[in-house]
């Protein structure tokens, strides 16, 4: 974990804008970001945004924010330079991805894209110095040793937006990792928490999308509904704070209230608490060390009445395991699993296989990659093209009923 400075001008009781530019910023946490921005105009300023191919919503934020930048990632997508506002500069693909984030106009990089696109943006800003608000855990899980030791070198700061990590980070605050006995991620369950996996044979893609607590997008929410969320979480962490697999546990939680727990070597735990809304760990990356008024959601202690925990059930959603394997072992396992996993996913979602094929083709394909324990990260870009062919060549291949209905 790398602590923050507080952005605070010296000598001067006014505090500074930060200026922040949103990777993804037509996503869930990208209009939450947006929504942050616009609840604290005297701390943040938007000053770029980056979508991949939804322009109509794309120009709406535009000129709502005014940024200096805007930048379409999908070579398909046209948008007439015209019709954005004045002084806003159109970018395209990945190197207009590279020259945003690395613009002295901007000192904090939310990366909201979903997926391994994720990590070109973050590397970028993190070569240039910028603070990066890590909102893709996909980078991490991908090149965590990589990402974390050049941050390490630039001195740059890795902040977490996920509710889980940033529950751990505010937990952690003055602290000491070793003083750490373990760490707790707690999850919802995802929509399937009482089926057995007779039950999941028979899953739609309908059904995996009805998330019982969160409104994300359909990848993610897919990845709950496996409990593979949990499992990259879990190698996010083991990067993130510099833990050990066996330091990190995980616990269902269905009320998604208390985010996680810091259990330290005296036997105190901390734990976060809030209702289930993204934009309160989103603010809290931005505006770090300060808490401020904000647009999230807060406890209405009134109305609460139980909280529940639960062991995961390993056997019916073997995911997890991936997850904790991948941690211990480093490498090139990351990229592998997080490759297979997307493509296994966008499989399951155009229906192409079922349910549980998800972490059957996620486990043949670690199974039969050729591991390197210190992979470069075009070695790294390698193994994730490799990924994702075996998962096709896994689907071209396999027997498999998928329900329609």
């Amino acid at each position: 974990m790398r602590p923050v400075s507080t952005d605070v001008a010296v000598n001067s009781t006014k505090p500074l804008r930060k200026r922040v530019a949103v990777l993804g910023s037509t996503g869930s946490i990208g209009t939450s970001t947006l929504h942050v921005a616009e609840c604290l105009p005297e701390r943040l300023q938007i000053v770029g945004l980056s979508a991949h191919s939804r322009i109509d919503l794309l120009l709406e934020q535009a000129h709502q924010f005014r940024p200096r930048f805007v930048c379409l990632t999908d070579p398909k997508v046209e948008l007439d330079p015209c019709r954005l506002p004045s002084g806003c500069e159109l970018l395209h693909g990945p190197a207009g991805i590279i020259r945003m984030v690395q613009a002295d106009e901007v000192d904090v990089v939310v990366t909201a894209i979903v997926g391994a696109a994720g990590l070109e943006g973050t590397w970028a800003a993190l070569e240039a110095g910028k603070t990066v608000a890590v909102a893709n855990k996909e980078t991490l899980v991908l090149a965590g040793a990589l990402v974390t030791e050049l941050a390490a070198r630039k001195r740059c700061k890795l902040i977490p937006v996920d509710s889980e990590h940033s529950a751990i980070f505010q937990a952690l605050a003055g602290s000491s990792l070793a003083q750490v006995e373990r760490i707790v991620l707690t999850g919802s369950g995802g929509p399937f928490r009482t089926k057995t996996r007779t039950e999941l044979a028979h899953v739609t893609v309908e059904e995996a999308l009805r998330h019982p607590t969160w409104s994300m997008g359909r990848k993610i929410t897919i990845d709950s509904a496996t409990l593979m969320n949990k499992a990259l979480e879990v190698i996010e962490a083991r990067w993130l704070f510099g833990l050990q697999a066996d330091q990190i546990d995980v616990v269902i939680h269905p009320q998604s209230i208390i985010h996680s727990f810091v259990e330290f070597c005296d036997g105190a735990v901390l734990a976060q608490l809030s209702p289930p809304d993204m934009r309160l760990p989103i603010q809290y990356a931005l505006t770090y060390p300060e808490r401020l008024p904000g647009p999230a959601k807060k406890l209405s202690w009134r109305d609460l009445r139980e909280w529940t925990f639960e062991q995961p059930d390993h056997e019916t959603f073997p995911s997890l395991q991936l997850g904790y394997e991948v941690a211990r072992r480093g490498g090139t396992c990351g990229a592998v699993l997080n490759a297979a996993n997307e493509a296994a996913v966008a499989g399951f979602l155009n229906g192409e296989m079922a349910f549980l094929d998800i972490p059957r083709a996620c486990r043949a394909v670690l199974d039969h990659h050729e591991f390197d324990p210190t992979p470069t990260l075009a070695e790294l870009a390698a193994c994730d093209r490799w990924a994702r062919q075996e998962v096709r060549r896994w689907i071209s291949r396999t027997p498999r009923t998928v329900p329609t209905r």
